[in-house]
């Protein structure tokens, strides 16, 4: 164990165990991506995903804790028109998993919760797969194979033929190198199309209209999922109008995005252009942070192999950590 986990530990045993009273924020956004009971090969090496009871136990004792809000509540929350009883919680999911229509939403249905799914429109329609979940398919199929193709090794410049070199040379695998996981899968005989044809990773756009129907939000993750930060602005503003576009042309949700996997690194500018436009915010997901882009509000990862309550005592003590070194907030350049 790293010495920051230690101290955060050691920390959350002094934590309070009133979350209520004790939550640094007034608002509390989780963010999950998937809840299932059975593997899934395009998510397993990449998503600790959660089984539906444990999703449901987090309901409850989030629950406990806040009042689930809509995202119009959300919304008149932060223009102070709407005073909750209790501190909030906004429920997210991103990626747009086919495991969100079947899984979560009968859940959330059941027990009146509303949640906002943030999607990639690249792949609604299941011809292709995210770059992360072919990583995630390609170690899924190779695992304890004995007679993995060396060109493989060879493909990704590994000296000697280890298995634990390889997966982890194939997680760090980036969006502008993806072919490379196109070029792995030929090599171990992965058909790709056949995946996603066969197990519909995605929700499809009718599925997507029925969850809007049924009272959830469909919102902007950018168009194909890439690391922000690695892009030019000018290429941050054409993937996010990608997403955008999409959102318009079926009513969904467009007052907002999800950064893919982190804003950590995006500048000041690209949120500049963003609010120009009425625009109500955008999210990420570093845990519980301030930001000086105050519309740009951090979210809290749950899917950690913890519970929902051990999660937030830990994100609050390390928020109060680095509140005392005046680290607790992120600032733009």
């Amino acid at each position: 164990m790293v010495l920051k986990e230690k101290i955060i530990r050691l920390a959350t045993k002094f934590q309070d165990s009133d979350l209520e009273k004790s939550f640094p924020l007034d608002y509390c956004i989780p963010v999950y991506h998937a809840v299932s009971d059975v593997d899934v090969a395009h998510l397993k090496h990449i998503v600790q995903y959660k089984k539906v009871k444990d999703f449901e136990s987090d309901l409850d004792e989030l629950c406990r804790f806040f009042q689930f809000v809509t995202w119009s509540e959300f919304k008149d929350f932060h223009a102070g028109v709407f005073q909750p009883k209790k501190k909030i919680a906004l429920l997210t999911f991103d990626d747009g998993l086919s495991e969100f229509y079947f899984n979560a939403v009968p859940v959330l249905l059941r027990k009146g919760i509303y949640a906002v799914n943030f999607i990639n429109p690249k792949f609604n329609k299941n011809n292709e797969l995210m770059f992360r979940g072919k990583a995630s398919v390609i170690l899924d199929m190779i695992s304890g194979k004995k007679n993995i193709h060396p060109e493989i090794f060879k493909l990704l410049d590994i000296s000697g033929i280890s298995e634990k070199a390889l997966k982890q040379k194939i997680l760090k695998i980036p969006f502008e190198k993806q072919n490379l996981l196109d070029q792995i899968a030929d090599l171990a005989e992965i058909d790709f199309e056949e995946y996603v044809k066969t197990q519909k990773p995605y929700m499809n756009l009718e599925q997507l209209r029925s969850v809007s129907r049924q009272g959830f939000g469909i919102s902007n993750h950018g168009w194909d999922h890439p690391l922000y930060k690695d892009l030019t602005l000018e290429k941050q503003i054409e993937n996010f109008q990608k997403g955008a576009q999409f959102l318009k042309e079926n009513d969904f949700l467009t007052d907002s995005f999800a950064f893919p996997f982190t804003d950590f690194g995006v500048e000041k500018s690209f949120f500049d252009q963003l609010f120009q436009r009425d625009f109500f915010c955008t999210m990420g997901s570093a845990g519980i942070k301030l930001d000086s882009v105050t519309k740009n509000f951090q979210r809290i990862p749950m899917e950690n192999g913890k519970s929902a309550q051990q999660t937030l005592k830990q994100e609050t003590a390390y928020f109060n950590l680095k509140k005392m070194i005046n680290r607790n907030q992120i600032y733009r350049r």
